[in-house]
């Protein structure tokens, strides 16, 4: 197959835009990062910044989920380890200082134009890990009535409210707390206990 012509991708001017990004995100929020403001802070041509996203929101998206598709937490087979460490990974994505600027502006443009976030976003589903890691707990671990998206939703909906909703987040809870609760839920609940 032959080689596409033209200049290959400078990955350099991604890197550039999405650190610009980040840093306005904490310094001025949601509606103060736009890609002109990018664009003055990374030393980019704006038009640079369009060919690669096609808004502000994803250039934005981007800038605060990559590490949402990364953190992988393979699973050990211990249940409440393998938890402790997912729920540990996504919370520290979702708690940074430009993730909790951005989010409620997210939520808020999402929901505007139909609650249709961009497919870079939908990329980043921490819902496949999550899969793997009940499927790799010991049998009976984990109640074959629950539905694991059900429960994904559950943790998600915390972590969330954990790092956008001040009275939430001023709790201080231990993350430890919302791995016990995952755990106790998704426990199978013993017949032979009256109730």
């Amino acid at each position: 197959m032959a080689a596409k012509a033209g200049r290959p991708r400078d990955d350099s001017i991604d890197q550039r835009a999405l650190a610009a990004a980040t840093e306005l995100l904490v310094e001025h929020g949601f509606e103060g990062t736009n890609m002109q403001s990018v664009a003055k802070r990374s030393g980019l041509h704006v038009s640079a910044l369009y060919r690669r996203w096609p808004s502000r929101v994803e250039l934005i998206e981007d800038a605060i989920f990559p590490g949402l598709a990364r953190p992988a937490v393979t699973p050990t087979g211990d249940l409440t380890i393998d938890l402790r460490r997912f729920v540990r990974a996504y919370a520290a994505a979702l708690g940074s200082s430009a993730a909790r600027a951005a989010i409620p502006g997210l939520l808020a443009h999402h929901q505007s134009t139909g609650g249709r976030p961009s497919g870079r976003y939908l990329h980043t589903s921490a819902r496949p890990q999550f899969n793997d890691i009940l499927d790799a707990a010991p049998a009976g671990s984990v109640a074959p009535e629950i539905d694991p998206d059900d429960a994904f939703d559950v943790l998600f909906g915390a972590l969330l409210a954990r790092s956008i909703v001040p009275n939430v987040a001023a709790r201080d809870r231990p993350l430890e707390r919302t791995v016990e609760l995952l755990v106790r839920m998704l426990h199978p609940v013993r017949s032979d206990l009256p109730r």
